[in-house]
């Protein structure tokens, strides 16, 4: 039963909707409110903005620190609940439900309230490729709408088909439950185009909502402008909300989008701005001193939602400092090899080429597509998940290119379909072979699903090949994809249409060799990236070892990305104070040349850092050198340090070397190029910038890691006279490339503590235990340890399924460093980061025209 404080407070909500926080309690207060129920009143609604801020998820970095306006959804809403409910009938859990509530209403919050005179609020809503982001800003559309603002102007992209289905989205879940509430300036089949009467949408008096989807179009964004300058008297009262899907493409750094979407917010005396992104790099890179569209007001991270096929998972990423090693991803084993000498076969080598390009199907594209027509049968069978099935073949940008696979997949799928139909059993025994070992490789059951034997689905293959279109989608094609209108099968062929926001229903089978330079094209282009519910085991992506690396790498940058926006929540810091730090890579730019003009190299550090070796080489001469480094240094150290006997029995450990005997090992010891964090420059200035600073570094503890009893090596290694270990056994990933072993994990936390004293720890060791313990005992003390890895290392019985032997020709050494924490006068190390330069610097902007002009 609702108390009567509760039934005040609702007043007083019913007031913030026409007002600020502040105006409803001063007019409580004319209307005879008490002292103590305004102040009852301003305790319980500063509670419920502390709430909403610190929600675990998402988490936000905001400019500001006044009472938000907008605590959630209220009994009289109209158009969330009339979402929420249609969300709910068409298969969404309670759960999900909640989490899009929370996410939605965070986003809400940091934007103005719709009462105020003046404003202009610029935000970034960071999400994941494929992710639901147009579900999020669907919802944040449907909050705004109940609590007043009354135009929506939504950013599609800068292709037709993006626009038109994002207008479908927004009609069918935002207009449809309230047609009479709402009026559209855009249909799915029309971009704008201006109304002769402005007021019969815009005027004050008139209560209905305007919804606007329009391409990110230089003559489109100048018609819109144009019609907001004739509507100007009606716009003083016009509260508006812009969202820019995909809001690094196109606006960033361009010399007509961009300054006409600026044009288009300074028109508007009260305009929120939001952008919407996965890859928010060129955003996070402009220059916050500029009259532009850097988010100076917030930037919220979305959570990653369930179920979510992301870059991490598939593909795996580095151990960030703090993280437990086998807590992080190693991606899942859906990742295969397109070899080198076969990309020539399926892109032409270079521009010059592309005129009488004619594609081969290579063997690896073969077994990619029967893999699709397979993966397709078994989805059939479970009749369970997206009814459609789709394969991605993305190698070129070029149309004409794409035109030329026509052929070649027309008269394989023919040819195919007519040997099934006879019984063809060479053809029938390579397709068994395909199934039974990619199903041993990715069991369904680890993902929940139903096991399918080959048995099962060879029944339905003809009829999968009947089905399966060969379609060309690009620019200059008239058979687009289009699932509107019953199931699909396709194989997709295509480049930029296919490569940003368009979902690709169903889709289970990738084929990626595209030529790229930067992240945000890299990760937009994975169109692999998002929801497999009912065939979470299926999905494969054909690619080159490059390339995986590739992505490998920009997982380890998003999520470093993502961490430094949650760090600053905590540290009290804004968009306009601290710039986030993005990693750099040797063969990548971050973004576009023209997108980082005014990026400036950030700093990093190692203090506090648990740093490991992962990957080696297999060459016999580079395992023997790492191998004559490690001698070196345990001989020198026997003699310039101690050794200390209060360690486990299988280990050494040896006190007080001096740094320089450190210095000459990480200069001679070869780390592998792939081992970003273990690079010999960064570590010996690191170590003499502190020395240099604050006189830490100077002794460190070198340690000698050596097997248990009970590990499978019986061997030993010696480092030195007296210096013998039993060799550890640490087994490879399965990769293509036999000459890099990856191992994952090298050290344990227990080995990261092997110089500190333990005894009064209680329950688990942690990592922030072990950061404490090293603040207390050793806090300028550093520690590295040694391990003899045993070159025969057999996988466990447990681990077979993604573990090999490592069959190196040498025994190998593995190298951990564990730096205590700095302090307040020790320096940093500048890493290959960037990061906003917080100066004023005008970023150089970028002619897209010639894009922009593809679909005018």
């Amino acid at each position: 039963m609702t108390n009567e404080f509760d039934q005040q407070y609702s007043a007083f909500l019913d007031l913030v909707d026409s007002g600020t926080p502040e105006s409803a309690l001063k007019k409580m207060e004319l209307f005879g409110a008490t002292e103590d129920l305004l102040l009852r009143i301003a305790d319980r609604h500063e509670h419920e903005t502390i709430r909403i801020r610190e929600r675990e998820e998402p988490r936000s970095v905001v400019l500001g620190n006044r009472f938000t306006w907008y605590t959630g959804p209220r009994p009289r809403d109209k158009y969330w609940p009339a979402l929420e409910e249609m969300l709910r009938k068409s298969g969404w859990s309670s759960e999900s439900l909640a989490d899009l509530d929370d996410a939605s209403t965070k986003v809400v919050s940091l934007l103005s309230h719709p009462q105020e005179r003046q404003f202009s609020t610029k935000g970034l809503v960071v999400g994941y490729v494929q992710s639901g982001k147009t579900t999020n800003f669907t919802a944040v559309t449907a909050k705004a709408a109940d609590r007043g603002y009354k135009l929506f102007i939504v950013l599609a992209g800068i292709h037709n088909g993006l626009r038109r289905q994002t207008q479908l989205r927004l009609v069918q879940q935002l207009v449809n439950p309230n047609r009479s509430r709402w009026l559209q300036l855009t249909d799915p089949d029309k971009d704008f185009t201006p109304p002769a009467n402005a007021a019969a949408y815009l005027a004050r008096n008139n209560k209905q909502h305007v919804l606007c989807v329009i391409k990110k179009n230089p003559r489109v964004l100048e018609k819109f402008s144009a019609w907001l300058e004739t509507a100007a008297e009606y716009l003083s009262d016009c509260p508006a909300l812009i969202i820019d899907d995909e809001a690094d493409q196109a606006t960033v750094a361009t010399d007509k989008i961009n300054p006409l979407i600026c044009e288009i917010l300074n028109r508007l005396p009260k305009s929120g701005y939001i952008g919407y992104t996965a890859t928010p790099f060129a955003n996070l890179l402009i220059d916050p001193a500029a009259k532009d569209l850097y988010p100076e007001h917030f930037i919220v991270n979305l959570p990653k939602p369930q179920g979510h096929f992301g870059t991490e998972v598939l593909f795996g990423r580095e151990v960030m400092d703090g993280e437990d090693p086998e807590d992080v991803p190693a991606g899942y084993d859906m990742i295969r090899e397109v070899p080198r000498h076969e990309v020539d076969l399926v892109r032409p080598s270079s521009r010059a080429d592309t005129d009488g390009f004619h594609p081969v199907i290579s063997d690896s594209l073969r077994g990619a597509i029967l893999y699709f027509w397979l993966s397709t049968a078994a989805r059939r069978v479970r009749k369970t998940g997206n009814p459609h099935s789709t394969m991605l073949i993305h190698t070129s940008v070029n149309t004409a290119v794409h035109n030329s696979f026509k052929f070649p997949l027309s008269e394989l799928r023919d040819d195919s379909e007519t040997l099934l139909r006879s019984g063809d059993p060479e053809l029938r025994e390579e397709l068994r072979q395909i199934w039974d070992h990619e199903a041993a490789r990715v069991p369904a059951e680890q993902f929940s699903e139903q096991k399918v034997a080959f048995e099962e689905l060879e029944q339905a293959l003809p009829d999968v090949l009947r089905d399966c279109r060969i379609i060309m989608d690009n620019s200059g094609s008239k058979d687009r994809l289009d699932y509107e209108n019953g199931p699909v099968v396709a194989i997709a062929v295509g480049g930029n249409t296919l490569s940003r926001g368009l979902t690709l229903e169903g889709l289970a089978v990738s084929f990626f060799v595209r030529a790229v330079s930067a992240y945000d094209t890299l990760l937009q282009m994975g169109r692999w990236f998002g929801f497999r519910n009912g065939y979470a085991d299926l999905p494969r992506i054909w690619m080159t070892d490059e390339l995986r690396d590739w992505f490998r790498h920009i997982a380890t940058v998003e999520s470093e990305m993502r961490r430094d926006i949650d760090v600053y929540l905590v540290e009290d810091k804004t968009p306009m104070t601290f710039a986030v730090r993005l990693r750099t890579h040797p063969s990548l730019r971050v973004t576009a040349a023209a997108k980082m003009t005014n990026a400036v190299p950030s700093a990093s550090a190692y203090g506090g850092q648990r740093v490991q070796t992962r990957y080696f080489s297999t060459d016999r001469d580079w395992l023997r050198a790492n191998q004559a480094a490690a001698r070196t240094l345990v001989e020198k150290s026997s003699t310039e340090g101690r050794e200390d006997q209060n360690v486990r029995s299988q280990d050494k450990l040896i006190r007080g070397v001096p740094h320089d005997l450190i210095v000459e090992f990480l200069s001679n010891y070869c780390f592998h190029k792939k081992s970003q964090e273990c690079n010999s420059r960064l570590l010996t200035d690191y170590i003499a910038k502190r020395i240099s600073m604050s006189g830490a570094l100077r002794d460190w503890n070198v340690a000698l890691i050596g097997g248990s009893a009970g590990e499978e090596a019986p061997n030993t290694f010696t480092f030195a006279n007296e210096y013998t270990v039993r060799m550890v056994t640490r087994s490879a990933l399965n990769g293509a490339d036999p000459a890099v072993v990856d191992i994952k994990t090298l050290m344990s936390r227990r080995d990261a503590a092997i110089d500190l004293d333990t005894s009064g720890v209680k329950g688990e060791l942690t990592e922030d235990k072990i950061k404490a313990l090293r603040h207390e005992q050793s806090p300028t003390t550093a520690l590295l340890a040694l391990y003899a890895i045993d070159k025969n290392s057999e996988p466990s019985a447990h681990r077979k399924d993604n573990r090999r032997a490592l069959n190196a020709a040498e025994d190998v050494i593995g190298v951990g460093l564990v730096f205590p924490a700095p302090s307040a006068d020790d320096s940093t190390v500048e890493w290959e980061y960037v990061a906003t330069d917080l100066a004023k610097v005008r970023i150089e902007e970028e002619d897209l025209s010639a894009l922009d002009a593809v679909d005018a």
